[in-house]
């Protein structure tokens, strides 16, 4: 019974991430440009170590966000509060993704009802057609 429970869990990220992509509003092309802000932080890599985008470490590879579960990249140390985010089944859609990069500690307080919450990401990025275009970018990336 526990295979089965894993296996539908496993399916379902897999749909969600196909699900996300096909439904990627924003653009592709202008978000390679905009990833720009984000690599001082974060890396693009494959989980063959094949990099997309050579970046910082500072933050999560974001290779494969979409339609992740979140705080649940292995070997990454998150923050408490994005790690019980993902301990309540949150996984990466394109409206959260827009929110949290907007405001990150006020998108976790809100998600989390926690007025205490908090994230390590500092960056906020406010304008909303550049958030869609980095989703789409990091969509398009994603096998």
């Amino acid at each position: 019974m526990k295979y089965i429970g894993t296996l539908v869990t496993i399916l379902s990220l897999a749909a969600g991430a196909a699900s996300a992509e096909s439904h990627a509003t924003g653009n592709a092309e202008d978000g390679e440009k905009g990833f720009k802000k984000c690599k001082a932080c974060h890396v693009i890599a494959k989980e063959d170590g094949t990099e997309i985008v050579k970046g910082g470490k500072t933050g999560p590879n974001l290779y494969g966000v979409v339609g992740r579960v979140a705080g649940s990249l292995e070997g990454f140390k998150y923050g408490d509060s994005i790690v019980a985010l993902g301990e309540t089944g949150f996984v990466w859609a394109e409206e959260d993704f827009v929110t949290y990069l907007a405001d990150p500690t006020d998108f976790l307080r809100t998600k989390l009802d926690d007025k205490k919450a908090k994230s390590k990401m500092s960056f906020k990025l406010n304008k909303q057609d550049d958030a869609l275009d980095i989703w789409a970018y990091l969509a398009s990336v994603t096998e």
